[in-house]
């Protein structure tokens, strides 16, 4: 990740005003984006408020009887998160 990111300033020191300008917003484009993914829309928290009134009156699904109903086992499930994990890039943490 330090390579990308010193990558990224030899390039940036390379532009002019306008397309340094250019670049800035673009990076606060793509940031804002990031910070909007964590809030819901209406529909989605009227999804979940829909969700948290019928727990109010159903007993919760298990998980592995969701699981079973498209052939997968608590062991797919596991393997399957593992897998994701795997295929992500490291982050800088």
């Amino acid at each position: 990740m330090a390579i990308d990111k010193e990558r990224a300033h030899q390039l940036l020191d390379q532009l002019g005003p306008d397309q340094l300008a250019a670049v800035v917003r673009l990076l606060e484009n793509i940031v804002s984006a990031d910070d909007e993914a964590d809030v819901l829309s209406s529909s989605e928290a009227k999804a979940v408020a829909e969700a948290d009134e019928w727990l109010r009156h159903n007993q919760p699904i298990p998980h592995e009887e969701i699981l079973a109903e498209f052939g997968l086992t608590m062991a797919d499930w596991e393997r399957m998160g593992r897998e994701t994990q795997e295929q992500r890039p490291p982050s800088d943490e």
